[in-house]
């Protein structure tokens, strides 16, 4: 079989349903079952639905990309569960739909006690003792009329996929027959043509007064075939699987920027390009980083922390998503901030110049935010790349601390790693070239420097003039600026009058005390904010 397993369909369902006309249904979409305007309306066909769903569909209430669900008239399920099966131990294990390994379902329904049991396998193993989902939806034998189809759907958006039926066994009343795995047919291979995709109604009665229990085996197999192999392979290994949720599939982010189309670009630095993503189906907006990093050394505790940045839950710091990893490199997916980065407005690219009373309220937010990481959250996280382009705002201009490609995280109590060099010059801490060792401490120089930043409207290393020349290092510019008493002509000048001269006085000294050459003479973030 095919390697890339990551290409999918939205999914396929066994479902019963009053009606066989489904020419009306979305053609690539909504299972095959339902449109925009008849998904939810019993009016247009009454529908129960068992799905085996392989898209991620936040308008649906969807867990994942990767559940079975009971659906009730509607692809809203009634209950859903990340695919997989109870162990007789009473453990869960995980199964992937798109694995293309052969699955069995079983749907069975109890009219007396009016309960729905569904539960997943794999092929030729016995099924769970504990089924997979139990739910009451409404009894059958009330919500659906007396004449009932039965039968399957799907849909496979717009890639080229197929989902196939091996084999199936119904029974209206009783426990329907048990399928012989040797008289199902052999799997075809990868490169066969794939069969279209059809909607199949097999035509029963379920009388009104009739006790009911129907079970319907199904063994499904979900073969994926792939257009343009190299564009959409993102690397995947099994000890990912835990990280599921957190992962989006790489063709999903290269659609969502139309290919990584340089129109698509918010920014670029050290580490890689930004680009805006318009994820499909939810239309959420997302901004998406691509950074590189070949090692596979230490890749399963990177992406253990990455993912587990994406709990970082404050009003100051930028929500990270998710991943996605191909050979080479990293792509982490972000909430996107309208307004873009601070940098943006302090160097007069296109932006408003930014009044005093904004400036103080972003780096407020800012102290904020870094705080939490260093104090309030369950681990220490050392953000590493504090800088004016790193601070994000959003629609009322609040400061967030994003890009968190390059954050390392440590227990409160421990201490740090020493660790590859990383950062942008003018922010990094003098110690951390000494010791290698990423601290809290070397995070507060890098804020310092962003503060001065922010106030002096100038980069933290520049050319002295247009010309070229000696480089000046907005940090010893302060500080010299100060030791001749002339701290007050640091403040950018394009403020004119339009600031309070003790307050900002007041700032650049507190930035000076963040980028003290030692490092035990910084305050912690908390005095910071204070």
């Amino acid at each position: 079989m095919s390697s890339f397993t990551d290409l999918a369909g939205h999914g396929i369902a066994f479902a019963v349903s009053s009606t066989r006309d489904f020419s009306g249904a979305a053609a690539a979409e909504y299972l095959g079952l339902f449109n925009r305007t008849t998904n939810g309306d019993p009016a247009s066909g009454r529908i129960l639905a068992v799905e085996l769903d392989t898209m991620y569909s936040p308008e649906f209430r969807d867990i994942d990309d990767n559940h079975v669900g009971v659906d009730v008239n509607g692809l809203d399920s009634v209950a859903a569960s990340t695919a997989g099966y109870h162990t007789p131990g009473g453990s869960f294990k995980n199964l992937s739909l798109t694995s293309h390994r052969a699955m069995q379902v079983w749907v069975e329904y109890d009219a007396g006690d009016a309960r729905l049991d569904v539960s997943l396998h794999q092929l030729t193993k016995p099924k769970p003792a504990r089924p997979l989902l139990s739910v009451k939806p409404a009894n059958l034998s009330a919500a659906f009329s007396d004449q009932m189809y039965v039968g399957f759907s799907s849909s496979t958006g717009s890639d080229d996929t197929s989902h196939y039926v091996l084999g199936w066994s119904f029974s209206l009343s009783g426990i329907a027959q048990d399928l012989d795995y040797t008289k199902l047919p052999s799997l075809l291979p990868v490169t066969a043509t794939a069969a279209s995709t059809k909607h199949m109604a097999v035509k029963f009665w379920l009388p009104v007064s009739l006790s009911v229990t129907v079970v319907g085996t199904v063994v499904m197999f979900f073969l994926f075939r792939r257009q343009r192999r190299a564009i959409y392979f993102d690397l995947v290994e099994d000890w990912e699987v835990e990280f599921g949720p957190h992962r989006f599939a790489y063709k999903d982010l290269h659609k969502a920027t139309k290919g990584f189309h340089d129109d698509m670009v918010l920014g670029a630095g050290g580490f890689g390009k930004v680009y805006k993503g318009v994820m499909l189906g939810s239309g959420m907006d997302v901004a998406i980083k691509k950074i590189c990093h070949d090692s596979k050394q230490g890749m399963r505790e990177f992406i253990a922390e990455i993912v587990s940045l994406g709990r970082l839950r404050h009003r100051n710091i930028l929500q990270l998503l998710g991943y996605c990893r191909r050979k080479g490199e990293l792509l982490l997916v972000y909430d996107y901030m309208i307004n873009g980065s601070l940098d943006k407005y302090l160097y007069g690219e296109g932006k408003p110049i930014l009044n005093w009373a904004q400036r103080i309220h972003i780096i407020k937010g800012a102290a904020s935010g870094l705080l939490y990481l260093h104090q309030e959250w369950e681990q220490v996280v050392i953000h590493r790349d504090i800088k004016a382009s790193n601070v994000l705002l959003d629609s009322n201009m609040n400061g967030r601390l994003g890009d968190f490609g390059v954050a390392r995280l440590y227990d409160h109590g421990a201490e740090p790693s020493t660790t590859t060099i990383v950062g942008t010059m003018g922010y990094l801490d003098p110690e951390l070239t000494r010791t290698g060792q990423a601290t809290t401490s070397s995070d507060v120089f890098a804020f310092g420097a962003f503060v001065l930043e922010a106030v002096c409207g100038r980069r933290p290393v520049q050319p002295r003039a247009a010309g070229g020349g000696e480089r000046l290092v907005l940090v010893d510019w302060v500080l010299r600026a100060w030791r001749s008493g002339e701290i007050a002509s640091a403040v950018d000048a394009r403020l004119g009058g339009g600031y309070a001269a003790g307050e900002a006085e007041a700032l650049l000294k507190l930035a000076l005390l963040c980028t003290h050459r030692l490092p035990a003479a910084r305050p912690g973030m908390r005095r910071v904010v204070q």
